[in-house]
C-alpha cells in the first residue's frame, strides 16, 4: 500500500465530515471506544490537555504546544481540519506524522476496523492516539473536532480541560441556543480535573460552573485572571503583536511578542497562559522564558497557518479561516485596524453554515470575488453571489478560489487590502 492509497481509503471509503457534512456526523462514542479497545486504549497512555470551544481552540492548542516544546517536553498535537496535508492533524514537536506510519496503521487495522465502520474522524483520532502512545510523548494537546460530549476525543483522560468560548456554530448538531452548545462543550469536563474557560459569558458561565461543581473540578476564567495589553500592532510583514502579560494572581508582568498578529489572538493567548499556569500546578516544569519563546516561536514550532496570515504585501493580502458569525466579527474588527484604501474580499463558504448571519455582517463598500472551495460542501459561487446581493454585497462569481484571488489582485491598488476567507477550505487553497 502506498501513502496515496492509504489516503484514498481514508478520504473516499469513509464518511468525512469536513468534506460532505452532516452525513458523516456520528453522535455516539461507541465506535471510538471499540477502536481504542482494539488498540489497547492508547489514549490513556499519555498525559493530555483536552481543548474545546467554538472559536480559537486551534490557535490556543498551538500556543500551548509551542510553550511545552520550548520547555523540553515531547509534545503531541492533534487538531483539525488540515489545510494542505492530512498529516497536519497529527504532529509531535511540530513534525507531522510520517507517511510510513499512516500506511502501517491503515494496513494493520483496515480489516479489523471494517467491522466497526468508523468515520474518517474516528479513524484519525485512533491513529493519533496510537502514534502518540507508540512514540511515548510526554504530553499531547488534543483538540475536539466538534462539540465535546460526543466527540471522539472525549475518550482521553486529561490533566487539564480547556474551553475557549461559546458561539453559534454547528447548530444543527449542538443546538441553536448558547446554553445548549455550552452544555455539549462542557461534556469534556472530567471529575477532579481543573477547567480553564477562555471567555466568560453571562449566558453560559452558569453551565460551566454547574458541571464543574458536579465534577468537583476547579474552574477559572482566563479573561478574569490574565490581563493582556496590546502595545503595538503591525499589519506589515512580518506581522507581530506585542503584548504585556500580567497574571492577576502573581502580579508579575512580562512582555510577549507573537507572530500571530490578529488582535483577536489576545483572547487565545490569555486562555493559553492560564492553561500554562494550571499545568505548572500539575507539576509540568515551565519557566517564563519557555512561555515568552513559545509564544514568539509558535509558527516556527508548530507550522500554524491561516490565522490572519500575510500572503503578500503589495497589495497587502491576508488569509483568515474565521467562518462563523463570531469568527467573522473578529475578522472585521481586525480589518478596521488595518490601514487600507479599498477592501477586496475573496469569499467562499460551505453550504451548512449560517450564511445569512455571516453576510449580514460584511461591509457593503467592499469588492467581492465569490468562489467555491474544491469540496462537496462548498456553496456554488453563483448561488453565493445571488444571496449576497440580498445584503447589497456586490462582486463577481469566479470559477475557482485561485481565479478569484487572481481577479482580486488584478483589481486591487497598492494601498488596498485583499482578504481571503469565509471558510478554512478557501484559505487552504491559497496558503
Amino acid at each position: 500500500m502506498t501513502y496515496q492509497q492509504a489516503l484514498d481509503y481514508l478520504f473516499s471509503q469513509l464518511p468525512m465530515f469536513h468534506r460532505i457534512g452532516a452525513a458523516a456526523y456520528k453522535a455516539d462514542l461507541s465506535n471510538t471506544i471499540a477502536l481504542c479497545k482494539l488498540l489497547g486504549n492508547p489514549q490513556e497512555n499519555f498525559r493530555s490537555v483536552h481543548i474545546a470551544g467554538t472559536n480559537g481552540k486551534g490557535s490556543t492548542s498551538h500556543f500551548i504546544a509551542s510553550v511545552l516544546q520550548e520547555a523540553g517536553y515531547k509534545t503531541g498535537l492533534f487538531t483539525s481540519p488540515h489545510l494542505k496535508d492530512f498529516r497536519e492533524r497529527i504532529k509531535i514537536n511540530g513534525r507531522m506524522i510520517s507517511k510510513s506510519a499512516v500506511i502501517s496503521f491503515v494496513k494493520q487495522h483496515q480489516h479489523d476496523f471494517s467491522t466497526i465502520q468508523p468515520s474518517f474522524f474516528e479513524w484519525t483520532f485512533a491513529l493519533a492516539s496510537w502514534y502518540f502512545a507508540k512514540e511515548k510523548v510526554d504530553i499531547a494537546i488534543v483538540e475536539t473536532g466538534m462539540g465535546g460530549r460526543l466527540d471522539s476525543t472525549n475518550t482521553v483522560k486529561p490533566i487539564l480541560t480547556v474551553i475557549t468560548n461559546i458561539g453559534l456554530d454547528h447548530t444543527q448538531f449542538l443546538g441553536s441556543a448558547l446554553t445548549q452548545i455550552a452544555a455539549e462543550k462542557a461534556g469534556i469536563i472530567k471529575p477532579g480535573i481543573p477547567v480553564v474557560i477562555g471567555e466568560s459569558q453571562s449566558a453560559t458561565d452558569h453551565v460551566f460552573k454547574e458541571v464543574s461543581k458536579k465534577n468537583r473540578s476547579e474552574i477559572t476564567f482566563a479573561d478574569r485572571e490574565i490581563i493582556l495589553h496590546s502595545s503595538q500592532f503591525s499589519a506589515g510583514h512580518p506581522p507581530l503583536l506585542n503584548s504585556e502579560y500580567n497574571s492577576a494572581g502573581s502580579g508579575m508582568r512580562y512582555s510577549l511578542l507573537s507572530p500571530l498578529s490578529g488582535k483577536y489572538q489576545l483572547k487565545n493567548m490569555a486562555t493559553s497562559l492560564l492553561a500554562i499556569e494550571n499545568l505548572q500546578q500539575c507539576g509540568i516544569q515551565i519557566q517564563i522564558n519557555h512561555i515568552t519563546s513559545g509564544i514568539q516561536n509558535v509558527i516556527k514550532n508548530t507550522s500554524l497557518m491561516g490565522r490572519w496570515q500575510t500572503l503578500s504585501t503589495n497589495p497587502l493580502t491576508i488569509a483568515d479561516i474565521g467562518h462563523n458569525p463570531d469568527g467573522i466579527r473578529e475578522v472585521l474588527e481586525q480589518i478596521a485596524l488595518t490601514p487600507h484604501r479599498k477592501l477586496h474580499f475573496v469569499l467562499g463558504v460551505v453550504n451548512d453554515k449560517d450564511i445569512r448571519s455571516m453576510l449580514g455582517k460584511l461591509p457593503q463598500d467592499a469588492n467581492y470575488y465569490f468562489c467555491k472551495a474544491d469540496i462537496p460542501r462548498g456553496l456554488n459561487a453563483n448561488e453565493l453571489q445571488n444571496t449576497a446581493l440580498e445584503f447589497s454585497l456586490r462582486g463577481e462569481a469566479c470559477e475557482s478560489v485561485s481565479a478569484a484571488l487572481k481577479s482580486a489582485r488584478n483589481s486591487a491598488g497598492p494601498d488596498d487590502l485583499i482578504l481571503v476567507g469565509g471558510s478554512a477550505f478557501v484559505v487552504a487553497e491559497v496558503v
